[in-house]
C-alpha cells in the first residue's frame, strides 16, 4: 500500500464573509506527481499555501508526512521546496551568489554545481538572473527548489510562458525529481501537461473538490456519459508538429 505523504481533510478558509475553501478532503501518495487544477479563482493557490504553511487555515486538518500542520509546522517547512515567482529573485545576483542566498536561508551547505547541473544550468553559474532567458530562470527556480533535499515540492504554474522545448525541457526535470523519490505538487492551467505529468489529479471549482482520479479515468468516466468530442481527436497535436520540424533542443540566447 502506497504511503500517504499529504493529508487533507475538511479543510476550510475564510476571508471575512467569503469562504475561499469549503471543507476540502484529499490524499497526496509518496513518490507521486499530483496535480492540482481548476479555474482562476478555484481555492488551489490558497489550498497549496495553507499547507506550504505560509497562510493560516479557518478549520480542517493537515498532515504532512505525518507531521500536523497545527502542531508542527516547521518541521513541515523542513521537508518541503516551494517554488517562487520569478519576480522573487534579485535580478542583479548571478545564480551561484542566489542559491548561496538560499542555502544560507536553510542553514545548509550545497553544492551548486551539482544542482544547477540537474536544470542543465551548470554553465550559468556566473550569470545575473536578470540575464537568463524565460526558460532558463524557470529552471532556476525549480533548482531553488531543491536546496534543502525536500521530500515534497510544490510547482506553481512552472510552464507558463515558455516556448514548446523550453517546456517540454521542464517536463523532463520534473519526472527525473520524481524518479529521485521526491514527491511533486503542481498546479497548471494546461491540461496536456496535467495528463502528461500527473499520475493523479484534483479538480476543483468554487472552493470544492469535484473529483479525484488518474487524467486517464477522468476522461474514461466523461466518455462513458455519452460525452464526443465535435473534432476528431489525432494522433499528434500541432506542438508536436513544431518539436518534429524545429528539435528538441532548447533555444537559448
Amino acid at each position: 500500500m502506497q504511503k500517504k505523504i499529504i493529508e487533507v481533510k475538511n479543510l476550510t478558509k475564510n476571508y471575512g464573509s467569503v469562504q475561499a475553501v469549503k471543507g476540502i478532503s484529499f490524499d497526496v501518495y509518496e513518490g507521486e506527481i499530483f496535480g492540482l487544477l481548476g479555474p482562476n479563482g478555484a481555492g488551489k493557490s490558497t489550498t497549496l499555501e495553507i499547507i506550504e504553511t505560509l497562510k493560516d487555515k479557518t478549520s480542517g486538518e493537515v498532515w504532512v508526512d505525518g507531521y500536523s500542520l497545527d502542531k508542527n509546522p516547521n518541521e513541515i517547512k523542513q521537508i518541503i521546496g516551494v517554488q517562487l515567482q520569478l519576480s522573487g529573485y534579485y535580478p542583479g545576483l548571478t545564480l551561484a551568489e542566489l542559491l548561496d542566498l538560499f542555502a544560507g536561508l536553510y542553514n545548509k551547505k550545497i553544492d551548486k554545481k551539482k544542482i544547477l547541473e540537474e536544470v542543465k544550468l551548470a554553465d550559468k553559474a556566473k550569470a545575473k538572473y536578470k540575464e537568463l532567458s524565460g526558460g532558463q530562470q524557470q529552471r532556476f527556480s525549480l533548482a531553488t527548489t531543491l536546496i534543502n533535499n525536500p521530500k515534497i515540492i510544490f510547482l506553481d504554474e512552472p510552464t507558463t510562458g515558455l516556448d514548446p522545448q523550453a517546456r517540454r525541457n521542464l517536463w523532463d526535470l520534473i519526472k527525473q525529481i520524481r524518479l529521485s523519490g521526491t514527491t511533486v505538487i503542481i498546479t497548471t492551467h494546461y491540461m496536456d501537461e496535467a495528463e502528461e505529468l500527473c499520475d493523479r489529479v484534483a479538480i476543483i471549482d468554487s472552493g470544492k473538490i469535484q473529483s479525484v482520479a488518474t487524467p486517464d479515468e477522468l476522461i474514461d468516466n466523461l466518455v462513458a456519459t455519452g460525452f464526443e468530442r465535435t473534432k476528431e481527436v489525432k494522433k499528434a497535436t500541432l506542438e508536436d508538429v513544431f518539436i518534429h520540424l524545429t528539435g528538441k533542443s532548447l533555444r537559448e540566447d
